[in-house]
């Protein structure tokens, strides 16, 4: 997960997201966890996505993923959470049967972004610089 480029962006993006079935029901028993991993693995490669780590458990689940900027989160976790439901449903549909709303996901999240060498104290150090040197021709770097 290191730097990667389309054809008009260079990015290092790395996204910890955390969400749960709706009523945080117990569902996600063994054989939907890997039904879920399948899936995501799917829809990454078909979207761009690099996915770091995806741990399942049976009330809610954890992605360390890293996708192009021309996403937001939102349309990153939308597209993760209808796709997955919609294939969820059409294989189990003892599913949603228990699960009341027609929904399977509950409509919130947990994102936080993450950086390796890049820390909020770096990116102040350098803007504080980059400031003071604004007046100087020369680029200065971040590393």
């Amino acid at each position: 997960m290191g730097l990667k480029r389309t054809s008009h962006a260079v990015y290092d993006t790395k996204y910890h997201l955390v969400w749960a079935p709706k009523y945080r029901k117990r569902i996600l028993a063994e054989d939907l966890q890997q039904e879920v991993k399948d899936i995501f693995q799917e829809i990454a490669i078909n979207h761009n996505f690099e996915i770091g780590t995806l741990e399942v458990v049976k009330d809610h689940l954890h992605i360390f993923l890293s996708f192009p900027p021309r996403y937001s989160i939102a349309q990153v976790v939308g597209m993760l959470k209808s796709i997955s439901a919609s294939v969820i449903f059409a294989k189990h549909p003892e599913v949603k049967e228990k699960l009341w709303g027609g929904e399977f996901w509950e409509d919130g999240y947990f994102a936080r972004t993450t950086g390796d060498k890049v820390t909020q104290e770096i990116i102040r150090r350098y803007l504080r610089y980059h400031k003071t040197q604004e007046k100087s021709p020369k680029q200065s770097t971040m590393f």
